[in-house]
């Protein structure tokens, strides 16, 4: 038969333990949530950081580097609403069937230049731009025609 102390002191603990895990449940809740919270709220300070720092970096550039009032406004004619994707340009030059050195011949530019657009390495000027777009509407039959042209 075993000790009436040994039953009861099992007993306590067992009942000490179930009171704690009833107590503790709703603070490692109130935890996890605090620490999802925090995560989202560092995130948060990161991406205002990089806006932060992109902007500074933007308005030093423009002050330290102003343009000719000549170059830029006819720059900025060209390329008025324009936007350029890496991934879009590359579509679309698979989708004519061109090789980089043939779309670069269309666009004014080298098929190495074409490879470093799409790689994100380097951006078009604003007249590369201008003829990428143009290029955005044709078909295979009408790009055939202009590298012949072009070519021959």
């Amino acid at each position: 038969m075993p000790n009436i102390a040994t039953i009861f002191k099992a007993e306590i603990t067992r009942l000490a333990r179930k009171e704690l895990r009833s107590n503790s449940d709703g603070l490692k809740k109130a935890v996890a949530a605090q620490r999802s919270e925090i995560a989202s709220l560092k995130r948060r300070i990161q991406a205002l950081e990089a806006m932060v720092k992109r902007l500074a970096r933007s308005s030093a550039t423009a002050e330290a580097r102003p343009r000719p009032a000549a170059t830029a406004e006819s720059g900025e004619a060209d390329a008025a609403g324009l936007r350029f994707r890496a991934k879009g340009m590359a579509a679309n030059r698979k989708r004519l069937g061109l090789s980089a050195a043939d779309f670069g011949l269309l666009v004014g530019a080298t098929g190495q230049s074409i490879y470093a657009w799409e790689a994100g390495k380097a951006k078009p000027r604003p007249q590369a731009l201008a003829a990428i777009a143009a290029l955005r509407g044709i078909g295979k039959r009408e790009v055939d025609a202009r590298l012949a042209q072009l070519k021959g």
